[in-house]
């Protein structure tokens, strides 16, 4: 089997809906922190003060955030989950982790229409831009190897 044909079985999409966005959205938050703090990836200011909501189709994830001064944080007010967020991205998990490991990049899976956006489109290249120009760390290099073969 391919890693483009993994799937979670339809019944995480269940209990993922379940799971308010806030909470659903701390691990990546984590190392988005962690991936600044290191500097592998330092926000450009176009993003400050714009919201991102990230929808893993297969997870039945939300994960709704801000760019707060190139500091992600959860979106935390109903208010603010309740207005569209200024970017949506949607995928599969795998195809998110081929993005951010660097296996294929944000217009190869645009143009398969595996990853979909919506929005601001110009806020969306310069996203792709900002992912597509930062370099990888290698343990993370080191696992997209290691699935690909």
């Amino acid at each position: 089997m391919q890693l483009s044909d993994f799937r979670f079985p339809s019944a995480f999409s269940q209990i993922g809906k379940y799971i308010p966005s806030p909470l659903a959205s701390l691990p990546l938050l984590a190392m988005l922190e962690l991936a600044r703090r290191r500097e592998w990836l330092l926000a450009p200011e176009t993003l400050y003060g714009k919201s991102f909501l990230i929808v893993i189709e297969d997870l039945g994830l939300q994960l709704r955030f801000v760019c707060d001064q190139g500091k992600f944080k959860p979106q935390m007010s109903p208010q603010s989950s309740a207005a569209p967020a200024d970017v949506r991205l949607s995928a599969l998990a795998v195809d998110f982790f081929q993005l951010a490991s660097g296996m294929e990049d944000a217009d190869t899976l645009f143009f398969r229409r595996r990853l979909k956006m919506e929005g601001d489109t110009e806020l969306g290249v310069a996203v792709k831009y900002w992912l597509d120009a930062s370099e990888r760390p290698a343990w993370l290099n080191n696992l997209a190897d290691k699935l690909a073969s």
